[in-house]
């Protein structure tokens, strides 16, 4: 089992994930899908999430928040980099906590976390998103002094638009 780190909230700490802990990440993917109401777009699997986090290249890293020993929470995150500022990044792709475990601060334990790390590890800034009709974690980012990017716009290509794009590089 990986390192405790201690949190500042009573019965809470967080350690990072490993790969023991893949059906569980997998369940809070799965949790946080439903809770976004698209869980039918998850595809991941524990042998993929398995090979993509624990094998021999590494695409991203999960934290796990404990709440009284039991599973409460996660961030899996991975670090991008501004060439303007020409340092590294941390890009927060997922955080979820369950619903009988918010407004413990598990939350703000995550992300205050992953802002430490960001600082440890010479990174510029920490990014996420959001969609645009969770107020509840808007509202939760807004309060932690986060900024709304008025200027930029999500793009994604995936499947066979991913597909046709790639063959036009030949």
């Amino acid at each position: 089992m990986n390192e405790i780190i201690s949190t500042d909230i009573s019965d809470c700490y967080l350690r990072f994930a490993d790969e023991n802990d893949v059906p569980m990440i997998l369940e809070f993917i799965n949790e946080l899908a439903k809770y976004e109401k698209m869980a039918h777009e998850v595809v991941a699997t524990e042998d993929l999430l398995r090979e993509k986090l624990f094998g021999d290249r590494r695409y991203a890293e999960v934290v796990l928040a404990y709440y009284q020993d039991t599973p409460a929470g996660f961030a899996l995150f991975f670090h991008n980099f501004s060439t303007f500022m020409g340092r590294p990044g941390i890009y927060l792709e997922d955080l979820f906590v369950k619903e009988e475990y918010r407004g413990n601060g598990i939350g703000t334990t995550l992300l205050s976390f992953l802002a430490k790390l960001a600082i440890e590890r010479d990174c510029a800034r920490l990014d996420w998103a959001v969609l645009d009709w969770n107020t509840p974690s808007i509202e939760f980012y807004k309060s932690l002094n986060a900024k709304h990017l008025d200027d930029w716009m999500t793009f994604r290509v995936t499947g066979d638009p991913l597909s046709d794009l790639a063959e036009r590089f030949s």
